[in-house]
């Protein structure tokens, strides 16, 4: 399991056989797979132009601004930066416009894009074994296993528990946390009774990280099993949603990975109640459009997913990357890769585009959500080794390209930040379009906001919609915050991935490790220590327009806020006073959150807790 393998020498797969999916029937079945793939060969194509209309469009304007005072190779750097950094955003419109206008349009929206989805209304016994698995790594034990048992007590309560068994998969390396895994696995299985279905695994090495645990579960108990749900420590689903998911899978043996639409369950934290909220409004309508034309290609998270136990295991099995960098070695981000093997083995990777019974948490502070990032960032980079990997679908190679994109981009879009001064003090006033250029740059950030301006615009105009967020003055001032919110984010995120990429280069990696979950607050010293280099970029930017071009200080003040600012903003965020203010006035709430969801009760975090380190000096 260990030897290096090239994603070169992995050969295309062997043709499926009886095991693997049920054969077609003859007939009428062929037409109308036929008439599918059609249909979605017709919709991917609309994508297509859909999307270089768009990015065309985008790259003239640049060019027609740069060029018009000659076209110098400032001007040329500058928009290689915006045609490397422009198709993810391009991408994202265009499959929220579409996702928005299926909400607004088509009769059942879901139905239209997840046909097969029915199978799961219907109430057949499930004959498949299933095995439920949390993986862990160094995590507070009794808060992650308290979900995991809340998962069991769900499915026990739909009369179809018998079907599923449960696993803790620790690959922890600190032994006091260890103990506490099988004090709290020991705890559990007394209350579950003798004949619950619960086992703990625990590995000496995290070879592999996540996936090399998934993969030594499979190698011991796979044949045990026809499916698996594989949860993070976050995780929670409902016991229907997994009952209706295993239906589809029971009655679709076509598809091989089924995932569901996760979504933030309800937070202490300021900041993860802000940036679950926009998130959601955004994921929904993106969720939904690609949906409609990826089809069988459709995305895996690794977490809060069904997936086909005997195929993944014969053809999911990770290559080790060569080379001994960030970059090589045993892959991080390991759930698109799986998707995409998937379908090259013939199996159908689908979505449901729907929100309920899925959820995750989100990291309680700035700086936790970007060292969870930055882990994202290395995985997805790993990808640019995979892209020669024989047998891969088209469909599946552009996922690997666009997950390489989502981070590659944005050390091109902090390029074009930091070039920009030079731009203004080098380029004659009266020749330069500054007009033309602020309004393009302010249509670009529009772009960037768009899925979630549809989301809200969904939300807004669905009967009950916003009532379901608390009311419409709760949802609208949630809204009008969160987008105030992602500016500061998306400016102090950018500068983080960025240095992280440079970082790269001299053989910085990140760290696989437990993560905070719970909401706490963050002391000033430690954020100045981990953004000092993300505000000497916004004083040194600041500094170089008051140098540069010295009329244009209002504007870049307002562009470099973002990066100025980090250090109050990370610290703000996490202040629990704000947390608990939110949540005593509703705002940014879930709908679970207001409905008071059972699913989701008892498993609120404890109140937002005072900075670790003056907890310790207490």
């Amino acid at each position: 399991m260990n030897d290096i393998v090239r994603p070169t020498d992995l050969t295309s797969p062997t043709p499926l056989g009886a095991h693997d999916i049920a054969p077609a029937a003859p007939g009428s079945s062929h037409t109308a797979a036929r008439a599918v793939q059609t249909s979605l060969f017709r919709r991917r194509l609309l994508v297509s132009t859909l999307t270089l209309l768009v990015f065309g469009a985008l790259l003239a304007a640049a060019a027609a601004i740069l060029a018009a005072d000659g076209l110098g190779a400032l001007d040329a750097v500058l928009l290689l930066a915006f045609a490397a950094s422009a198709p993810w955003t391009v991408l994202g419109v265009v499959n929220a416009g579409i996702g928005f206008a299926l909400a607004r349009l088509a009769r059942d929206p879901f139905a239209s894009v997840a046909p097969f989805a029915a199978a799961g209304e219907r109430a057949t016994p499930i004959a498949s074994r299933v095995a439920v698995f949390m993986t862990l790594r160094n995590e507070d034990a009794a808060r992650a296993i308290r979900r995991l048992a809340r998962v069991r007590d769900g499915l026990e309560a739909t009369g179809e528990g018998r079907a599923f068994s449960f696993f803790v998969l620790s690959d922890t390396s600190d032994p006091a946390v260890a103990a506490a895994e099988e004090a709290e696995i020991a705890r559990w299985r007394r209350e579950a009774g003798p004949s619950a279905r619960i086992a703990y695994r625990r590995r000496a090495e995290n070879v592999g990280y996540k996936a090399g645990n998934v993969r030594d579960f499979l190698e011991t108990h796979g044949d045990r099993f026809a499916l698996m749900l594989p949860l993070d420590a976050d995780s929670l689903m409902s016991g229907a949603e997994i009952v209706r998911m295993t239906r589809i899978m029971e009655a679709h043996p076509e598809i091989g990975i089924l995932q569901s639409l996760v979504v933030g369950a309800p937070s202490g934290s300021a900041f993860a109640r802000i940036f679950q909220f926009g998130m959601r409004q955004g994921m929904r309508p993106y969720t939904l459009g690609s949906a409609w034309w990826t089809g069988d290609c459709g995305p895996y998270w690794g977490h809060n997913a069904l997936v086909r136990v005997a195929p993944f295991r014969a053809h999911c099995r990770l290559p080790i990357l060569p080379g001994r960098g960030p970059l090589g070695g045993h892959i991080l981000s390991h759930d698109q890769v799986e998707a995409v093997l998937m379908r090259r083995a013939g199996f159908e990777v689908r979505v449901l585009p729907r929100e309920g019974g899925s959820w995750e948490e989100t990291p309680p502070t700035f700086l936790d959500f970007s060292k969870r990032d930055l882990r994202w960032c290395q995985g997805n980079l790993q990808y640019l080794e995979l892209l020669r990997m024989p047998g891969l679908l088209p469909m599946s190679r552009l996922q690997l390209v666009f997950a390489i994109m989502m981070f590659a981009a944005v050390p091109a879009m902090t390029l074009i930040l930091a070039l920009a001064p030079v731009l203004a003090a080098t380029t004659d006033p009266e020749a330069f379009p500054v007009a033309a250029a602020l309004g393009f740059y302010a249509a670009f950030l529009a772009l960037s906001l768009t899925p979630r301006a549809l989301g809200v615009l969904d939300v807004a105009l669905t009967n009950g919609g916003m009532a379901s967020y608390g009311g419409r003055a709760r949802f609208l001032v949630g809204a009008a915050g969160e987008f105030v919110f992602s500016a500061f984010l998306g400016a102090a995120a950018s500068m983080r991935i960025t240095l992280f990429m440079i970082g790269l280069l001299f053989g910085r990696a990140a760290v696989w490790n437990g993560q905070a979950r719970d909401a706490h607050g963050l002391a000033w010293r430690d954020a100045a220590r981990a953004l000092w280099s993300t505000t000497l970029f916004g004083v040194a930017m600041i500094g170089l327009v008051a140098a540069l071009v010295p009329v244009a200080l209002p504007i870049a003040l307002v562009m470099c806020a973002g990066t100025l600012l980090s250090i109050p903003f990370a610290v703000l965020t996490a202040d629990p006073r704000l947390g608990r203010a939110m949540v005593r006035r509703g705002l940014c709430a879930t709908p679970e959150e207001v409905a008071r969801l059972p699913d989701l009760a008892g498993l609120d975090a404890p109140p937002a807790a005072a900075p670790r380190a003056e907890r310790r000096a207490a």
